[in-house]
């Protein structure tokens, strides 16, 4: 190789800078990056397109640390490079307020594509990040203009391939022949626990060839850097389908005692060994944080060269834009996440004369509505798609071979790859992805919900068969306690229409919302259409929450807060207590977080504090309405599993009726 010397001194200044930043913080992972620093070395100077001047250019490669425990790694090779990431934030690795948290998180650091740490995600959001670049290379680019032809490029772990979720995601991928897709597996043979012989011997080449991918191994990942070179070569140039490549190193390479060891997996090495390891390697012990200059100004060649990867895309894209003009502004759009203007007019409204409608159903008339004006919008169900109703008619199948660009997605039974493949596409850009299961099986994407809320990303959920309603597939497929636990988690939007026109209203909401994912709860059972004037009077239910329907005589003796389908329990308790001469508000709480988004004074409009009678009605777990109704309020729910049998029934039976609300409501009186 040209030049080893310096590129043997540029590998250990990575694994140095990140050895002294896990020592200095007495926190972190410093085995992992001692023996990766060699691949991350030649991607990153010899093989990845990136700018570290405009670190989020749509022209890149992305570049995703799936084993973020190794955040250090990747922290190095940004300072390095010249991206927005000092010395000094190094020095302030895992500290209150510093660029270098424990582990990679998106929009933080300037570089990190998608946020790292859970294992097994990163593969995912991956994999998501290259069909959503093969989903807008056939929707834009044209023969002689490419504009999208990045690579997606992720490193991983033992860890990462022992998590189901990684699993998930790399069937589909291999499924769909995702040839910009390159993954390296850092074969360590380290977990925490000790040696993988513990628990992971499987013939990891042979289950990626049989999931469709092409496999290739480098013996020596710690100093044969043509082999490595030679092999970075070949997964780039493999175009048919991705590639997995699997690099056998040592974990704490050159460290005497702590090589090939758990102790170097997630503790620092201790200064004594730090400094042997040093020596080991021909690098000074101090000072600590040491980079020479020589190879400082190797690594910089990287902001140059970076700025010319990036002009010559925008020569291309100055091109593109002169022969398709139209697309070039809608690929602006798109890029920068912006709404059409006036997509929001080709939202239906429903008339209560049009019979019961499902809120599941209602959201598929939505967006079926929506999607012509909105062509960014693609999803799909984790196999569920005629019960979920999330089809776009006419919007084309995402599929191998002779139909990559369609719109709708079907992600199999893999609700978890599901999840973590939706953020990779969010990160990505240019499309505004959505993904449907049962409210049940958001259990098996809470990790990914949580990921997507702590990105701040726009992601979209939509879960149907949300309560005891549903009926007779019995207590395993009725959801009880996760609007609870929904609820729960920061940065997430709950949204749970009462009828079609609050679905209208959600999904205008959860597209609207830039900052972070949305959940939408809808029903399989029919329900009663509201009157569109009630629920969009003042625009009020833009609130969250809103008075739906108010008592004669203005101040009610009783406000009923209900969500969803018990919106029309509570109006019809509401009806019940009025003919004993009881007036009541009711109040639909269509979504809690933006309800407490409002100023104090619209929320004490809607529950004023004078009225201490409150009755919540909501088929699930009462825990959250205690916020609401206050110690002199009771909530109406189901705190037990469900049960097989009619929905109607199901609901009878646990006390979800106008009576048995009404009755609680007299006795706060």
């Amino acid at each position: 190789m040209e030049n080893e010397p310096l590129a043997l001194r540029s590998i250990n200044a990575i694994r140095f800078l990140s050895v002294d930043a896990v020592q200095k913080a007495k926190s972190g992972h410093p085995g992992t990056p001692m023996g990766l620093a060699p691949l991350a070395y030649l991607l990153w100077t010899r093989y990845l397109r990136y700018n570290p001047r405009n670190p989020d250019w749509p022209g890149r490669d992305r570049f995703i640390l799936s084993c973020g425990h190794a955040s250090m790694l990747l922290y190095s090779l940004l300072h390095l490079t010249g991206f927005d990431l000092s010395m000094e934030d190094l020095r302030q690795f895992r500290q209150w307020g510093s660029k270098t948290p424990g582990h990679p998180e998106a929009g933080h650091t300037p570089g990190v594509e998608v946020t790292t740490g859970p294992l097994g995600q990163g593969i995912g959001n991956a994999v998501g990040m290259a069909m959503a670049s093969r989903l807008l290379a056939h929707r834009f680019n044209r023969p002689g203009h490419e504009i999208v032809s990045h690579r997606v490029v992720a490193l991983c772990s033992d860890g990462d391939l022992m998590e189901g979720v990684a699993s998930e995601a790399a069937s589909l991928a291999g499924f769909h022949r995702l040839g910009n897709l390159v993954a390296f597996y850092d074969d360590n043979r380290i977990t925490i626990e000790g040696s993988t012989d513990l628990a992971f011997r499987e013939d990891v080449a042979g289950r990626f060839r049989a999931y469709g991918w092409n496999v290739l191994s480098v013996a020596d990942g710690n100093t044969d850097l043509d082999g490595i070179s030679a092999a970075i070569e070949a997964a780039f140039a493999e175009r048919e389908r991705p590639t997995l490549v699997i690099v056998r190193t040592h974990i704490a390479f050159g460290s005497p005692n702590k090589q090939d060891t758990a102790e170097a997996h997630g503790s620092p090495l201790g200064d004594a060994e730090v400094a042997l390891a040093k020596e080991a390697l021909g690098w000074p012990k101090e000072p600590a944080f040491h980079v020479p200059d020589d190879v400082l100004g190797h690594f910089r060649e990287a902001v140059p060269r970076g700025e010319g990867f990036e002009r010559e895309w925008r020569v291309r894209m100055a091109a593109y834009t002169r022969a398709f003009p139209d697309l070039a502004v809608e690929w602006e759009r798109v890029v920068w996440g912006d709404l059409p203007e006036s997509w929001a007019d080709s939202l239906p409204a429903f008339p209560p004369e049009g019979g019961a409608v499902a809120t599941r159903s209602a959201s598929g008339k939505v967006i079926n509505a929506i999607a012509a004006k909105l062509p960014e919008l693609a999803g799909g169900s984790a196999d569920l798609a005629p019960s979920t109703e999330t089809l776009i008619k006419g919007g084309g199948e995402f599929l191998p071979g002779a139909a990559p660009g369609g719109r709708n997605f079907h992600f199999g039974v893999r609700e978890h790859g599901m999840g973590a493949i939706l953020n990779g596409m969010a990160r990505h850009g240019g499309v505004i992805p959505y993904g449907a299961t049962f409210l049940i099986f958001s259990d098996y994407m809470r990790a990914s919900i949580r990921l997507a809320a702590l990105m701040g990303i726009r992601v979209i959920y939509v879960f149907t068969h949300d309560s005891v309603g549903l009926g007779e597939d019995g207590p395993t497929h009725q959801p009880i306690e996760h609007l609870a636990a929904l609820r729960a988690m920061p940065n997430l939007h709950v949204l749970r229409p009462a009828d079609a026109n609050e679905t209208a209203a959600a999904w205008k909401m959860a597209l609207e919302r830039t900052a972070g994912p949305s959940a939408l709860s809808l029903t399989r059972q029919k329900l009663p259409v509201l009157s569109p004037a009630a629920v969009h009077r003042d625009g009020n239910v833009y609130r969250g929450a809103y008075i739906y329907e108010e008592g004669a005589g203005g101040t009610p003796r009783v406000i009923l807060l209900a969500s969803g389908s018990e919106v029309h329990v509570a109006l019809a308790a509401k009806k019940l207590l009025e003919a004993d001469g009881i007036p009541a508000r009711v109040v639909s709480f269509l979504c809690r977080e933006r309800f407490e988004e409002q100023p104090v004074a619209y929320r004490e409009a809607v529950l004023p504090p004078s009225v201490r009678a409150r009755v919540s009605v909501e088929a699930g777990v009462v825990f959250g309405w205690e916020r609401y109704v206050g110690e002199r309020g009771i909530s109406v729910g189901i705190d037990r599993f469900g049960a097989s049998a009619p929905g109607d029934r199901v609901l009878r039976e646990f006390g979800i009726t106008p009576e048995n609300v009404a009755s609680r409501a007299k006795a706060l009186l």
